[in-house]
């Protein structure tokens, strides 16, 4: 049975003897995956947000003035989460120089 564990040969094993591409590599898997659950978290606070100041009652349709609603809110959300996001990248930049 010992002869077992000293025929295996690990260099083949993929990632071997590449730590810093590895590690690069998961590095960006780990930044994508955090994208995704910003932008998760984001579409659920605009549900939230935008359910509470348009829906009054729930139905088995929407009517147009809540569609309408709900179409601006979420507009008007993005809009100002966009805006934000660009000033605050602009105050970075101008840090950074």
């Amino acid at each position: 049975m010992s002869d077992f564990g000293s025929s295996l040969d690990f260099s083949a094993t993929p990632g071997a003897g590449g730590g810093a591409q590895d590690s690069a590599e998961l590095q960006r898997l780990l930044a994508v995956e955090q994208q995704k659950a910003q932008f998760t978290a984001q579409v659920h606070n605009f549900m939230d947000v935008c359910w509470d100041k348009c829906v009054d009652k729930p139905g088995s349709k929407l009517d147009s003035r809540t569609e309408s609603c709900l179409v601006s809110c979420v507009d008007r959300f993005i809009d100002t989460t966009l805006s934000i996001t660009n000033r605050f990248s602009q105050i970075v930049q101008k840090g950074g120089h």
